[in-house]
């Protein structure tokens, strides 16, 4: 008992570090921005917000098409031919795009509804965790479509092509940034780049 309530008081430390560090990191941050861009904070967070909206904007166009794809394939004479299989990866993929395409358009409509009540940050830290979602979604979505449209050439080959898709798409869209934000956060601060 005395060995778990010590873990427990070195976890809360630990805890109360790390918001101390993240708090740390949004100063140091926003001091940068102060001193080599001239923003103020509600101007960064207004250009965080408009970059955020650039970016859904390129991810919902595609998921939205993908999306009216897979609906309107089960509306197809072919469909009724799928094997059982092919119709649980439709079904899968068509609720992954669906899902996928809520979570990007949902901070327009977390705006909408904070509007004037002075919350951009918070608007654009969820819009933030949205859009990640959003891409996870998107990028099962994407395979299980590649997945479904291969199987009626490939077969059972179909699924390594997924397979190694899932990998390659995953790789660039998360580990590569993951691994420049590790590499930037391990050197030290460079005079022009942001802390």
């Amino acid at each position: 008992m005395m060995v778990s309530q010590s873990v427990h008081r070195r976890k809360a430390h630990s805890d109360v570090e790390c918001v101390e560090c993240a708090r740390e990191a949004r100063m140091e941050h926003a001091e940068w921005n102060q001193r080599m861009r001239g923003e103020s904070d509600p101007q960064h967070m207004d250009r965080n917000f408009l970059e955020l909206l650039q970016e859904l904007r390129v991810a919902q166009t595609g998921v939205q098409i993908l999306f009216a794809f897979m609906l309107g394939l089960a509306f197809t004479p072919r469909f009724a031919t799928l094997a059982t299989w092919q119709q649980v990866v439709h079904l899968i993929t068509l609720v992954c795009s669906a899902s996928s395409a809520a979570l990007l358009i949902a901070p327009v409509s977390y705006h909408r509804t904070v509007f004037r009540r002075r919350l951009k940050a918070q608007v654009v830290d969820i819009g933030h965790r949205y859009a990640l979602a959003g891409l996870v979604l998107l990028l099962l979505a994407l395979v299980g479509a590649v997945e479904l449209a291969a199987s009626l050439l490939l077969g059972h080959w179909a699924a390594l092509l997924a397979a190694v898709l899932s990998v390659v798409f995953f790789t660039l869209w998360f580990v590569v940034p993951l691994r420049h934000r590790d590499r930037q956060a391990d050197s030290p601060p460079c005079a022009h780049q942001p802390v």
